[in-house]
């Protein structure tokens, strides 16, 4: 698998923007980024195939969020549009050399140490 490092987290006031990036140490087959709560489970927010640039968004938060890549930087960047206090969690970068594209967390053996991200209202 690839080492995955991510970047871009903080604190912002609700409505505002944020624009995570995660920089992976070689090619994968799938990158995305899930998110998790305090105190609640790990959720799916954004996957892209990389090998046709297929992109999954989470129904939830479609229209609020855009993946982009760099291939020559083997990069993902999740921008984050009109954040509330409910978005406020630590998001993980996850990648995976195997996977076509998932929303599961346990299909992607690659994984960053996660960057917090901080909605006041």
């Amino acid at each position: 698998q690839v080492q995955l490092v991510e970047s871009g987290g903080g604190l912002v006031q609700a409505g505002g923007s944020l624009r995570l990036s995660c920089a992976a140490s070689g090619r994968t087959n799938a990158m995305g980024w899930f998110r998790q709560a305090p105190g609640e489970e790990r959720e799916f927010v954004a996957a892209i195939k990389w090998s046709n640039g297929y992109i999954q968004y989470a129904d939830s938060l479609k229209g609020r969020v855009t993946l982009s890549r760099d291939n020559a930087k083997n990069t993902v960047y999740l921008q984050m549009n009109s954040l509330k206090p409910e978005d406020t969690a630590v998001y993980y970068c996850a990648a995976d050399l195997f996977t076509e594209l998932s929303l599961y967390e346990a299909d992607f053996g690659s994984w960053g140490q996660g960057t917090q991200v901080t909605v006041s209202s």
